[in-house]
Formats: structure tokens, sequence, C-alpha cells
């Protein structure tokens, strides 16, 4: 099993922690696991190789005191607060492009560059918990999914070149830019319509860059069941290497940045007919290699 960096809180509060096994989650602090002065998952991110080596050897032996029942705690987003907006690639699988150009009646192109835009920090929920249902309150009429790689900066760097991009990543975890689609064609600018409150779950954990290449995986998304998408990350137009140097060039990526990669076919607004996300829905989104990220929409 790969390591797996988990936020989590209980009583005690908020703080970070390692699954140790399918059932339990080791404390970091409580183990003593971190270099002194890293108490969170953004510490853990800046401290790099140092602190994902004692991470490894504290889970070789694990003290008892320190184990947490998986069941006892919550699981949050790996950075339950993003230190700046997560950025986001639109329109990166060409199947993706081209159910979107279907809907809108346009001729289909392949892109000549990422198209980039953000989520309000605001947006970010973790494993389990609610995604409002905006459409009941009236806000959208068409609140979609979008299951996507995230990936985690872990070393700030601009202007990257691409052959060193995968050397300014941490990790990798996993990404729902759920959309409210009206709002995004209502302003144009895709900020609006993608940064409703509570519509960025992450996680369940992240998996460190040095234990999965993630250029070649398996991505999976299900609506109650029912699997609505099915792609793998190597169908990308722009791979992360592109992606990095590209949002690189003149902006500084910071430790602890995310960026969502894009999503394949099968979002709901290009269903026929078009399907929404609504009260009592349940969408799961599988990466292999990663896991699974589940999250109900609640009014």
């Amino acid at each position: 099993m790969p390591l797996q960096l988990v936020t989590f809180t209980d009583a005690q509060g908020p703080r970070p922690g390692a699954m140790a096994g399918a059932d339990a989650v080791l404390d970091l602090l409580a183990a003593g696991a971190l270099p002194a002065g890293v108490r969170d998952m953004q510490g853990i991110i800046e401290s790099g190789p140092a602190a994902l080596g004692a991470i490894r050897a504290a889970l070789k032996a694990p003290p008892a005191a320190a184990l947490r029942p998986l069941s006892s705690v919550v699981l949050l987003a790996p950075i339950p607060r993003p230190r700046r907006n997560v950025f986001c690639v639109g329109r990166n699988y060409m199947e993706h492009v081209a159910e979107g150009d279907r809907v809108a009646g346009r001729q289909t192109e392949t892109p000549k560059y990422p198209q980039f835009f953000t989520k309000a920090p605001e947006t970010v929920i973790g494993p389990g918990a609610a995604i409002p249902d905006h459409g009941a309150t009236g806000v959208t009429k068409f609140l979609d999914y979008e299951a996507e790689l995230a990936l985690i900066i872990g070393r700030a760097g601009v202007n990257i070149p691409r052959e060193r991009a995968l050397d300014h990543v941490f990790g990798w975890t996993i990404g729902n830019d759920v959309t409210g689609r009206d709002l995004q064609r209502r302003h144009g600018q895709w900020w609006k319509g993608k940064s409703l409150d509570r519509s960025c779950p992450l996680g369940p954990w992240i998996v460190p860059a040095d234990e999965l290449d993630a250029s070649d995986l398996a991505i999976e998304l299900w609506v109650n069941g029912e699997k609505r998408q099915s792609s793998r990350t190597s169908k990308m137009i722009f791979d992360v290497r592109e992606i990095i140097h590209q949002i690189s060039l003149g902006f500084t990526l910071l430790p602890g940045d995310v960026i969502l990669t894009g999503t394949p076919e099968g979002v709901g607004y290009a269903m026929d007919p078009p399907r929404v996300l609504k009260d009592g829905d349940v969408v799961e989104i599988a990466i292999e290699g990663i896991g699974r990220l589940t999250n109900p929409v609640k009014a």
C-alpha cells in the first residue's frame, strides 16, 4: 500500500495523519513522527523528503497510543484550506472537448494551449462531506460533476522547464470540479460557475509523487452507482509536465498549491437528455493507485 497522507479531525481538532492499513489512522503529532515545528499538511509538504522519511519510519512500528480507528475520526480534505485559489485546467481530454462542442454546435478543434481557471479556496471539502444542492436554492439550474486527477506542488518555481516539472510535484489526490453550468456560461469567465460554496471535494488523501506514476491511471466516476465517466490520464491533451510548465510561465507556483488537471468525457450536461446533480445523489470517483472519493449531494 502506498503512503496515504491525510488530515483528520476528532474531539482534539484537525491534525495530520497517515493511513495505517485500511481501518486506522496514525496520528503523526501523537506519534512524534514529524520534524520539529511541523504540525499540519502544509508543513509536511514544505518539509518534503525529511517529513516523508520520518512518517515512513513511524509507520514501520507505529506506537499503539497514536493509532486512531478510522471509524472514530473524520477525514478532511488533505489540505483543508488551500492558501490560494485552486488552479484548474479546462477542456483537457479530447473526448470531453468533443462532447462540449457537440452540445454547443461548434466544430471541434484540438486546443493549442491549456485553458486555465480557478476555484476559490472556500470551495474545498473533504471525503464524505456534502456538496450543497445549489439547484434547490435557485442558484443554478445545472449542477454538474467532473472527476479529475489533482496534483500538489511541493517545490516553489517559476518558468519551470517541462523536463523538470515533475520535480515540483509533492503528490497526487482526487478532485471533483463541481460546476454550475448555466453560471459558467452566463458570466463568460468561469470563476463564478466553478466557485460555488463546497464545490471542490478533494481527497481522501495524498499519495506522494515518488510512490505513483500518474501518467496513465484509470479515472472513473459514478452517480448513484451508475458509471458516467471512464478514461485514463494518458488521454490528457496537455500532460502534467506541460500543465506545470505553462501555468508557471511568469507565475510562481508555491508549495501546497493544488492543480486540477481536467476531466474526461461523460459529464452530465452532455448526456442525452442532460442529467443534473440533485439532493440525494451520491458521487463517487476512483483513480487507480490513489483511491476513492465519495460525496453526497444535499439540499
